[in-house]
C-alpha cells in the first residue's frame, strides 16, 4: 500500500488535506474537476512538494516522516510522466529513451529497451531527432524513459491532455498495454472520464483537496450517482478479446453470446493487450423486447435488466446484465420503460450501433 497523510494550506486559500491508503497494484486515477488537488497531491508523493507535516510510506518504506524525515525524489526511484514532454532536444530518440536507463544501477534494472520499445511501438522512432516526433510519439517515448530507470512507481500527470483528440485516440492503446504488461504500480491524474474508463483498475475521486472515496472502475461504474458520468453521461466497459479484421473491415469483440462487431479502423492487434476494453456510452444503447431483424443496426445483445435507476433529465439509466454478466447501461425515455413495460429480470436485447464503438 501507499499510505499517505499530508495538509497542505497556500496562499489562494486552497486547502490539500489527505488521509488516505492507495493499493499498489495496476492502475490507481486521481479523478476530479480542475483545482480539486490532484496535481499536487502527485508531488508530494513525489517529493517535488514538500507539505512541513506529510507523511508518506510506500510498500512498508518511509519516504517522509513529518519534518524529521525526507527522502528526495530520485531516491525514491519514480518514473514521472507530465503533460508536455520532457526529452532533452540535443538529444536523438535513442538517447533520450537510455538516458536514465544507463545511469540506473544494473542490479536494479527490472526492465530493459528491447521490452519497453516493443510494449510502447517506438522501435522505429529511435534514430530520429525530437523534432522529428508528433506530440504522441513524444508521450510514448516519454513514457518509455519513464520505464527504463526500473521505477518502483510510475506518476503520470495528465499525459494525454496536451494532445488532439485523433492522437489521443492512437497512443490510448500504447497506454492500456503498458499499464496491462509493465508491471509497474502507477498512479494517474486526471479530469477526463474516457481516460479512466479506459485505464483505470481503481479510481480515487477527489474534490476540494481531498480524497473522497476510493473504489474500483467497476464499482464506480455500477452506481448511478458516479462523478464519471457528470460530463458525457453513464458509460459502461467490457473486456474481452479483440479478434483479426474480417473482410469487410469488421472486428468480432467479446465471447460468444456476448459478441459485438466494431470497426477494423481501431488501433492493430500489434498494441493490443490479451484483454481490451471497450467503452459504450449509455446514450448509444437502445433496447428491444424482441430479436431484431431487417435492421442496419448490427450488435444486438440479449441481455437482462438488472436495476432501473430514477429519471434524470427526462432520461433513464437501465441497467443490463450480458451473457457474460458484465454490466451495460442503456439510456432511454421515461416514456419507453412504460411503453415497453421495463421491469428487473426482464429478457430484452440491447442494441449498439458499431459506429458508436472505438476501441
Amino acid at each position: 500500500m501507499l499510505h499517505i497523510r499530508a495538509r497542505l494550506r497556500r496562499a489562494d486559500d486552497f486547502e490539500l488535506n489527505v488521509d488516505s491508503a492507495l493499493p499498489l497494484d495496476g492502475v490507481t486515477a486521481l479523478f476530479g474537476r480542475s483545482g480539486c488537488g490532484k496535481t499536487t497531491l502527485l508531488r508530494v508523493i513525489a517529493g517535488l512538494e514538500r507539505a512541513q507535516d506529510a507523511t508518506v510510506r510506500f510498500a512498508g518504506t518511509s519516504w517522509q516522516q513529518g519534518r524529521r524525515q525526507f527522502v528526495p525524489l530520485h531516491k525514491r526511484r519514480i518514473g514521472l510522466v507530465f503533460q508536455e514532454h520532457s526529452l532533452l532536444p540535443h538529444l536523438s530518440a535513442n538517447d533520450n529513451l537510455l538516458y536514465g536507463y544507463r545511469r540506473t544501477p544494473e542490479a536494479l534494472r527490472r526492465l530493459h529497451p528491447a521490452e519497453v520499445t516493443a510494449m510502447l511501438g517506438i522501435d522505429d522512432l529511435l534514430e530520429r531527432r525530437i523534432d522529428q516526433l508528433s506530440g504522441g510519439q513524444r508521450q510514448r517515448l516519454s513514457l518509455g524513459r519513464a520505464l527504463l530507470i526500473s521505477p518502483q512507481l510510475l506518476l503520470l500527470d495528465e499525459p494525454l491532455a496536451a494532445l488532439d483528440t485523433q492522437t489521443k485516440r492512437e497512443i490510448m492503446p500504447f497506454l492500456s498495454r503498458m499499464a496491462a504488461q509493465s508491471g509497474v504500480p502507477i498512479i494517474m491524474v486526471s479530469h477526463a472520464p474516457e481516460e479512466v474508463e479506459r485505464l483505470a483498475d481503481r479510481v480515487a475521486f477527489m474534490h476540494a483537496g481531498q480524497i473522497e472515496r476510493v473504489e474500483s472502475l467497476h464499482a464506480a461504474l455500477a452506481r448511478p450517482d458516479s462523478p464519471l458520468f457528470d460530463d458525457a453521461g453513464a458509460a459502461s466497459v467490457l473486456e474481452g478479446r479483440l479478434g483479426e479484421v474480417e473482410a469487410d473491415g469488421m472486428r468480432r469483440f467479446g465471447s460468444a453470446g456476448a459478441a459485438l462487431w466494431v470497426s477494423g479502423d481501431t488501433a492493430g492487434d500489434a498494441v493490443q493487450p490479451r484483454n481490451t476494453r471497450l467503452r459504450i456510452l449509455a446514450r448509444d444503447v437502445s433496447l428491444s423486447l424482441d430479436a431484431p431483424h431487417r435492421i442496419s443496426i448490427q450488435n444486438h445483445l440479449p441481455v437482462t435488466i438488472e436495476r432501473i435507476d430514477p429519471p434524470r433529465h427526462h432520461r433513464t439509466v437501465v441497467a443490463c446484465r450480458t451473457a457474460d454478466q458484465q454490466l451495460l447501461l442503456a439510456e432511454v425515455t421515461p416514456r419507453a420503460v412504460s411503453q415497453l413495460g421495463l421491469a428487473p429480470g426482464q429478457h430484452v436485447y440491447a442494441l449498439i450501433k458499431s459506429v458508436a464503438l472505438l476501441i
